[in-house]
């Protein structure tokens, strides 16, 4: 803002030399120097309109970009949930991921309560025939992991990628948290760096994207769902692009 006020009052300066030179400047002088400053008017001018332009196509492609990867994202925590219900980790690397979904089933079950005998408390009180209620959990069937969770679509196979940005690649990693001895929980991080996402960018603008922190924007450096830090599988991108949790 204080780059555009600046040179908003450069122009108006230079359009009050312009009326000066046309009042008090020889006329042979004149020309050469009119043409000067109307050119640099018209630079400035081409100044100001890009200082305003420029944050909204970065803007614009930002939010493409960012709608484009969160959707890989997003398959890519479904598919590590399945992972993990199923195998009980997280798969360590895209392989093993694609090569799980390709193979496993989730198991269908059914849970319900029955009534049964109490036989502690039965023989605690001389005979008399104590109930207690059990959930039973009857296995219905299987089905497969890949049909769940991406019907008839194979898009599971690529990803990693997002094929609308050059050179853009997910990055993830698996882990565990727990101090030796004591029961581990199994962790995932996948990213992608936003320097990767906006490469042919404006680079101030982009250095300015990697510093947010705000409830409407993607915080950090990167786009990430996951962490190897803590107990999270959520996504850190608002939900304007769609469900983070």
């Amino acid at each position: 803002m204080k780059l555009i006020l600046i040179a908003i009052a450069v122009i108006l300066v230079t359009i009050g030399l312009v009326w000066l030179i046309d009042k008090f400047i020889p006329s042979k002088l004149r020309p050469v120097l009119m043409i000067a400053l109307w050119a640099l008017i018209a630079f400035l001018g081409y100044q100001t309109f890009n200082s305003i332009y420029e944050p909204i196509k970065f803007n614009k492609v930002k939010e493409k970009r960012y709608a484009a990867v969160i959707e890989k994202m997003v398959d890519v925590r479904d598919a590590q949930l399945a992972h993990r219900q199923v195998i009980g980790n997280f798969a360590p690397n895209f392989e093993n991921l694609i090569k799980f979904i390709d193979t496993a089933k989730f198991t269908i079950t059914q849970r319900r309560i029955e009534t049964v005998l109490d036989e502690e408390r039965t023989k605690l009180f001389g005979g008399v025939e104590t109930m207690k209620d059990i959930t039973v959990i009857d296995t219905l069937g299987y089905v497969s992991v890949k049909d769940s969770l991406f019907k008839n679509s194979d898009r599971y196979k690529t990803m990693m990628n997002v094929p609308s940005i050059e050179g853009a690649k997910i990055e993830m990693k698996a882990g565990v948290l727990g101090e030796e001895g004591e029961n581990k929980i199994p962790v995932f991080e996948a990213k992608l760096l936003k320097k990767v996402i906006l490469a042919d960018q404006n680079k101030d603008l982009l250095a300015q994207e990697n510093e947010t922190i705000s409830v409407d924007g993607v915080n950090g450096d990167a786009i990430r769902v996951g962490s190897l830090e803590e107990i999270n599988t959520s996504g850190n991108w608002p939900k304007t692009y769609g469900d983070s949790e």
